[in-house]
């Protein structure tokens, strides 16, 4: 509190949340953000800066991946994939640019096909109303659309869908 200059009650409100009243909705705590130790299948905001620093200091790729623990191929892939061209001559690598578009690619969880195409819900629901297994729909929108791949599915992702309702 001393350090961002609020009162005492302020602050202990922000880290501990709000409880509802008659006039104001509640609000919940503030979430710490997760320990960064450890290892982690990733590349974390953390590791991405250490790249930019050792860059700039003119440090091999082979240095960077031994120093972060990882194979030279995922930096100079993370390099290649996060870098840009500066004025059509110098390359950079900006991490926190970096960082945005890696947790942009990555959103869980992924709507499944099944959901966003009303027209093959209904078809795999009729069907599945009229006993017919996984298999035969799939043959059947396949025969039915042939011009049409994004009524095309797998008999995996109709199990998938009938299994994994309580995701949503």
């Amino acid at each position: 509190c001393r350090i961002v200059g609020v009162n005492r009650r302020t602050g202990k409100r922000w880290r501990n949340g709000r409880q509802a009243t008659g006039s104001t909705r509640g609000a919940p705590p503030i979430r710490r953000p997760l320990s960064s130790a450890g290892p982690s299948r990733y590349l974390r905001e953390a590791d991405r800066i250490h790249i930019v620093d050792r860059l700039r200091e003119k440090a091999s790729i082979r240095q960077i991946a031994s120093e972060l623990g990882r194979s030279p191929s995922t930096i100079s892939r993370e390099i290649r994939r996060n870098g840009a061209l500066w004025r059509g001559k110098d390359w950079v690598y900006r991490p926190h640019a970096a960082q945005s578009r890696a947790d942009a690619r990555r959103p869980r969880p992924k709507p499944g096909k099944i959901g966003q195409n009303p027209e093959l819900r209904d078809f795999i629901q009729h069907h599945l109303e009229r006993r017919w297994s996984p298999e035969q729909i799939c043959q059947a929108l396949r025969a039915r659309f042939p011009d049409r791949p994004e009524m095309h599915v797998t008999h995996e992702t109709v199990y998938q869908a009938l299994y994994v309702q309580g995701r949503g």
